[in-house]
């Protein structure tokens, strides 16, 4: 083992678990006190202020200035109570994280004697201007036209982080447009409540608000920080762009809920600590099934302030790995060969009156009700199935996908047998007929009556990117170190236009004399037709269903960058708009960042592969051969030629071997090199993506099969870089 590496893994094993600093108390006594929750809001807003809050959070009315001070001189009250000096908006621009700009509270006092007092009023809560210039815009702000503005988001509450007042606000252009995943969210949000209520009183009229809900399921890797410092394509890129799979990894299955390494213990109790404070109900902790892999997981939450509280938790993550002596991997796919990370969303309906959408009923009319909406997420899935996909796929999610565990790059829905007989058997009825479900169920379908279903209604199908799961859809394609607002603003969009079309076809049947319940039954049964090309139940690996999918009419593109060209096709224009949740121009802005981005991340990669290539691969082959050669010189010293050549012959073939992959390597990475040259001197950003796609990220993939080769053979004393056997295994 290389010095380096010897003194790198050395370091790994000194590392031991630290004190986790939660105290000897119950959860519930510390749970949120670092949020300006309602329970903090009565105590320092007054009543009144309070009313009017309440009001402007939970039906949206227009919050107006002079409320806005009463709120910030209670909010900055207890700030500064709980240790806060300073202030920031803190949002979510097109960076695949969160931005903030930290202000004190201080301002010169007028009077005299005191030459500064913390002041924080409403202006300064309600809206701030950074300079928008500096975040990815698409276009739509040049460096010259900076301004833009951040405005507070009353729905979510806000926090203390160590000395620092946290915002949540939205950003939005100076003409107006978003920059941010906050803005289309919270749009999406009002757009399925609003079409989803409509459709809700046809069943229960007193249902007067829908809210969408969200569970996160958070996947991540932990390395040891020595181990971490000593890979520069972990540190560049997030990813392994080389090593070679380790004898054991998770082929004995051994990992996936095992007992949790001592070390990753006390890191889970911290983060849960920490997390707690910030009101994140945690609920879930486990090993995941590749070495080295855990999952965290919160109860269910409304989805706006649920995805603030991903990306919170994202963060916490990664300083508390710090202290433990660990690094925080969010990559999709760090290691290759096994699993890759994902996080899970899983998402909901539900009414103001506590009625589960996506919750199986107990009478006919409930079940009706639960029926009309899966049936049309069903459609609404099926008819944007590409944008779907184009909502979860990203540079480092396309290595994920169809690998392992992770869900194929073809959206598809998984409902189980039950589901799947109800619909089957719905679509197949007629006004006379009444239809007999499982003995077991006891249970008779009518024109316009759906039996009682289980809440267990399916099995669990791991190979199903978009699966039912008994009371909600559980979207798997997403990817661990993403902003969860991508794909719910999307499925949120999505719906809502479907459910505007269905409440369009039942009026116009009603208006023609059909009752209610038929008019929605028959709407039904069309769209169960419709959407039977989505349904699949079967092996979503295979290749067989690739060409079923195909064969349905499924999107199965692959590449990254045509993939996002759905955002712009006139149909999602369209339903963006009808929805109120994106312009046209936001999407094809948006669509330029999304190009951007995968080049830059492509870019990167290529440079530091490139780099570790000629810097330590290269050089590391060389001195091995070297020693051989040496030693096939003194062979020949000491032996006659013929038993020389005998001696000899294994450390030859060795010699041979090295200089034969170096010649590849070096004339790969400088093809690489080239591809990328040329790649650059294109402007246009989609179709400069395309050729990054198209013509570097191919040479990957061959440049590493040869390194991971000599990998092998090289002396293990001189390979510089922690090998997978090191990095995966937490000591």
């Amino acid at each position: 083992m290389s010095n380096l590496r010897f003194k790198a893994v050395e370091e790994a094993f000194k590392k031991k678990a630290v004190q986790v600093s939660a105290p000897d108390q119950l959860t519930s006594a510390y749970y949120g006190k670092n949020v300006f929750n309602k329970k903090q809001m009565t105590k320092y807003l007054s009543k009144e202020t309070m009313k009017v809050l309440t009001a402007v959070i939970e039906k949206g009315e227009t919050l107006d200035r002079e409320l806005a001070n009463h709120v910030a001189a209670g909010m900055k009250m207890w700030a500064i109570e709980n240790g806060a000096t300073h202030y920031t908006h803190w949002f979510q621009p097109l960076t695949e994280g969160t931005a903030e700009k930290h202000d004190s509270f201080i301002e010169y006092a007028s009077i005299p004697g005191s030459p500064v007092i913390e002041e924080f009023s409403g202006k300064l809560l309600a809206q701030q201007e950074p300079d928008a210039s500096s975040f990815p815009s698409g276009g739509i702000r040049n460096t010259f036209e900076a301004r833009g503005y951040t405005a507070w988001d009353p729905s979510s509450p806000a926090f203390i982080v160590d000395d620092t007042l946290c915002i949540p606000t939205v950003f939005i252009s100076y003409t107006g447009e978003a920059l941010d995943y906050k803005t289309p969210l919270l749009k999406s949000l009002n757009a399925v409540d609003k079409a989803a209520t409509e459709v809700c009183q046809y069943f229960d009229p007193s249902v007067k608000k829908v809210f969408s809900y969200l569970g996160w399921e958070q996947e991540y890797f932990l390395i040891d920080e020595g181990l971490y410092a000593t890979r520069p394509d972990l540190v560049l890129t997030g990813r392994t762009l080389m090593g070679h799979e380790s004898a054991k990894n998770q082929q004995l299955e051994d990992h996936y809920f095992g007992s949790v390494p001592t070390r990753v213990q006390a890191y889970m109790k911290d983060i849960e600590f920490e997390g707690y404070k910030y009101g994140i109900p945690l609920k879930t902790r486990h090993n995941e099934v590749a070495p080295n892999q855990f999952e965290l997981a919160p109860i269910f939450g409304e989805t706006n302030l649920a995805v603030d509280q991903n990306l919170l938790v994202m963060s916490i993550m990664k300083k508390v790995a710090r202290r433990h002596g660990f690094r925080l991997l969010l990559h999709e796919k760090p290691f290759a060969g096994i699993n890759g990370s994902g996080k899970h969303n899983n998402w909901s309906l539900g009414t103001d009156t506590g009625v589960g959408l996506l919750t199986p009923g107990k009478t006919p009319e409930e079940n009706l009700q639960f029926i009309t909406f899966v049936v049309n997420i069903l459609l609404a899935v099926y008819k944007n199935n590409a944008l779907l996909k184009a909502s979860i796929m990203t540079a480092q999610n396309a290595h994920r996908l169809g690998a392992n565990e992770a869900p194929p790059a073809i959206i598809s829905v998984f409902l189980g047998t039950q589901i799947s007989t109800v619909l089957d058997k719905l679509e197949a009825s007629t006004s006379e007929q009444a239809i007999i479900m499982d003995p077991k169920q006891g249970m008779k379908l009518g024109i316009a009556k759906i039996p009682e279903v289980l809440l267990d209604n399916t099995d669990r199908n791991r190979t199903s990117p978009f699966a039912f799961t008994g009371n909600r859809f559980e979207f798997r394609a997403v990817g661990s170190s993403a902003n969860c607002s991508s794909a719910m603003l999307t499925l949120n969009s999505i719906v809502a236009a479907q459910l505007i079309e269905f409440k369009k076809a039942v009026d116009a049947k009603i208006a023609k004399g059909e009752s209610k319940e038929k008019a929605i039954f028959n709407v039904l049964k069309e769209y169960i037709k419709e959407s039977k090309p989505i349904r699949f139940d079967g092996n979503g690996y295979s290749d067989e269903w690739k060409k079923e999918a195909e064969k349905r009419g499924l999107d199965c593109e692959t590449s990254v960058p045509v993939i996002f060209d759905v955002y712009t096709n006139p149909e999602s224009i369209k339903l963006f708009e009808s929805v109120g949740v994106f312009s046209e121009r936001e999407l094809h802005a948006r669509n330029e960042v999304k190009w951007e981005t995968y080049t830059k991340k492509i870019q990167i990669e290529a440079r530091v592969l490139g780099d570790l290539v000629m810097n330590h691969i290269i050089p590391i082959a060389i001195k091995y051969q070297s020693e051989l050669l040496d030693n096939v010189y003194k062979m020949y010293q000491v032996y006659d030629k013929e038993q020389a050549a005998k001696l000899s012959a294994y450390d030859t073939s060795i010699i041979e071997e090295i200089s034969e992959r170096i010649s590849v390597i070096k004339s790969k990475t400088e093809a690489m090199v080239e591809a990328r040259k040329v790649a650059n001197k294109i402007e246009e950003e989609r179709a400069k993506a395309i050729e990054y796609h198209d013509k570097v990220q191919p040479y990957f993939d061959e440049i590493r099969y040869h390194v991971d080769k000599l990998e092998l053979i090289v002396d293990d004393e001189l390979w510089t870089l922690p090998k997978y056997r090191e990095l995966l295994f937490v000591r």
